[in-house]
């Protein structure tokens, strides 16, 4: 089931049909088939944004688009007609009778410090605001970022023994294969459970091995300093996306409850304000659902932004604590898929969750 031949296989046949669906999709759209289903625009999803750097192991390559793509990809939604909204302004823009066009709100996780680097100067450049969505526990570095630790462990192992919730089990990982299967396979254990357990057991591995998982978040996410001053940018806006950036459905509700109300504190440390803009970490439904939504409604949130596909419709007003979003994948960086994406005709085949 995990074997490395049986896991690049399935990589390479679901990176094959989701880009044949592009294609399609992007053929419909030039024709100007189902012009209605891009409905009210599109909120953006982003993380890393920075130059191309062909790394051999590299399981998180969706996370990472380069500053060429995003710049691209903001020329063509304005040459299709989006209009660049805030996302704390986007209720009102919604309610706009006289809307000049669709909404294209750009939002980023994690807070990154390339966001600043590569990413800030692309916006400024085209007038685009866009938020920052930031864990309290990045920041302070006492979390870490486990697909991050997993990459550098399993790129200098020939063998991961680790327990996925069912006890010890030793993978081979000396071939390239054989790492993405194990990074697939600590995927799946995280995907819909409680993580805080398997990323402490996976940091203690990593610290055995000479590999510092805070230290990996020192170099790659912004410290309160670099947040400040970002945030003081006039396109700038820093939300909330907890403290620990664990899977909040699979917390207790207290805890849960706790790690979205520190989040809106730390966030309110760096800029003075409370927070009103919330993104729940993974975002999927294995990850939030209406317990996340009415908490994120009870902690005085404005908005709340999940992972789950889809555009922006009248029903968006409806649950603003449930907002679709479109990830810009690091794998298919060609802005005719932005255009498709963009054009709601795959939700609109395949209708979202929410919003």
């Amino acid at each position: 089931m995990y074997g490395p031949n049986t896991v690049a296989a399935r990589r390479m046949i679901k990176r094959a049909v989701i880009q044949s669906g592009l294609e399609a999709v992007s053929l419909m759209s030039r024709s100007g088939m189902m012009p209605g289903a891009r409905g009210m625009g599109a909120i953006f999803t982003l993380h890393h944004v920075r130059p191309a750097a062909h790394k051999v192991f590299d399981p998180a390559a969706h996370l990472t688009v380069t500053p060429e793509f995003l710049d691209a990809s903001i020329t063509r939604l304005k040459r299709d007609g989006h209009v660049p909204v805030a996302l704390c302004d986007l209720p009102d823009y919604l309610a706009r009778p006289d809307k000049p066009g669709p909404a294209m709100v750009f939002t980023l996780d994690d807070g990154y410090r390339d966001n600043d680097r590569y990413a800030r100067p692309v916006f400024e450049k085209h007038g685009v605001p866009y938020t920052i969505f930031i864990s309290g526990g990045f920041v302070d570095r006492t979390h870490s970022i486990w697909w991050e630790t997993a990459e550098q462990l399993l790129a200098q192992v020939d063998t991961f023994s680790f327990d996925f919730g069912g006890g010890d089990i030793t993978l081979p990982t000396r071939t390239l294969l054989e790492k993405y299967a194990a990074f697939d396979r600590l995927h799946k254990s995280l995907a819909c459970a409680n993580q805080e357990a398997i990323v402490k057991r996976l940091d203690a591995l990593a610290k055995a091995a000479g590999i510092c998982p805070t230290g990996i978040v020192d170099r790659e996410v912004m410290d309160e300093a670099e947040l400040a001053r970002l945030a003081d940018r006039p396109l700038a806006r820093l939300g909330a996306h907890t403290i620990g950036h664990l899977n909040l459905a699979h917390l207790p509700a207290e805890e849960m409850r706790s790690e979205i109300a520190r989040s809106a504190e730390r966030v309110a440390r760096i800029t003075g304000e409370t927070p009103k803009l919330l993104a729940y970490p993974y975002g999927d439904s294995c990850a939030a659902g209406p317990r996340e939504y009415e908490t994120a409604r009870e902690l005085g949130f404005k908005l709340a932004v999940t992972t789950n596909p889809g555009v922006l419709s009248r029903r968006s007003l409806e649950t603003p604590f449930a907002l679709n979003r479109i990830s810009l994948n690091g794998y298919y960086q060609k802005t005719r898929y932005v255009g498709a994406l963009a054009s709601g005709i795959p939700f609109a085949l395949r209708p979202a969750r929410q919003g």
